[in-house]
């Protein structure tokens, strides 16, 4: 798979939040998208909710994933989702949501003890979102934006890359030179500086941290064919070339034995409002 195959656009784009055609494509399929996306690491969770009640704002909340696992956490949640499509799934599985961009959210006069962000923070004006979120948490409220690194092992991550190239090389997708899990991971901690630079310009908030968390999950063919096509770099293909394309991705796998471990990062920036 190309290195930058999650809900993302190159997180190195200074202005990733400007292409809505690519945020708009994930509710194509948003059962397909809940099934098949990585959930978060239960540290990550364990660090944003840090008491019972906590009231949570999660910002793109999609079709629920870090909200639900938020939720059994014992956080209280409320989701904001501009598909309607994918905050209909996140309502039918428990998650109240309610339907707008970030920047255009009218939060009422409420406040939240935390802002979240999961695969999602991209989409959103990295200093207009963070002021935003300041004006909406109470005194030592924490926003919390974090991300998978999506790298599979390089001879399924350079199948898929060759394919879309012939397939679809106008994407954006297409054009990298470097299909390696080192250049995601390199590509994916500068976008979380960019959003770091964001939190700090805000001026609402204390220095930003940065949490890192390694975990491994394994992948059968199936699996991994379920998920390809709800990332970034192929929900905009015909079904044709995407058929294409999953036969020589679903053939590298079978090279490496029908099944491959997948080694995740999940990459977090944090930051405390000031009071």
């Amino acid at each position: 798979m190309p290195t930058l195959s999650s809900r993302h656009p190159d997180p190195a784009d200074p202005q990733p939040h400007r292409q809505r055609h690519i945020a708009e494509s994930f509710g194509a399929d948003a059962d397909r998208y809940d099934r098949a996306r990585p959930r978060y690491p239960q540290a990550l969770i364990d660090r944003i909710a840090t008491r019972p009640g906590l009231e949570v704002l999660d910002v793109g909340t999609g079709t629920g994933i870090a909200a639900r696992q938020l939720r059994d956490a014992g956080c209280r949640v409320l989701g904001v989702e501009p598909d309607e499509r994918m905050a209909d799934h996140a309502r039918r599985t428990g998650i109240d949501t309610e339907v707008a961009t970030f920047e255009e959210w009218d939060p009422a006069g409420r406040v939240f003890d935390a802002v979240t962000a999961a695969q999602s923070w991209h989409w959103v004006d990295p200093v207009a979102g963070a002021g935003k979120a300041a004006r909406i948490l109470r005194p030592r409220g924490r926003l919390a934006v974090f991300a998978h690194v999506i790298a599979p092992p390089q001879p399924i991550a350079r199948a898929q890359l060759n394919a879309l190239r012939r397939v679809m090389p106008e994407s954006p997708f297409a054009q990298q030179s470097d299909a390696s899990p080192e250049r995601a991971a390199e590509l994916y901690r500068t976008g979380m500086e960019k959003f770091a630079d964001g939190i700090r310009d805000s001026g609402g908030f204390g220095h930003p941290e940065q949490w890192r968390f390694d975990w491994q999950r394994p992948y059968t063919r199936a699996e991994w064919l379920d998920l390809a096509p709800t990332t970034g770099a192929l929900t905009r293909l015909p079904q044709d070339e995407l058929a294409e394309l999953l036969a020589e991705v679903g053939a590298a796998i079978d090279g490496l034995g029908g099944s491959f471990t997948m080694h995740y990062v999940t990459l977090a920036v944090a930051a405390v409002r000031t009071e």
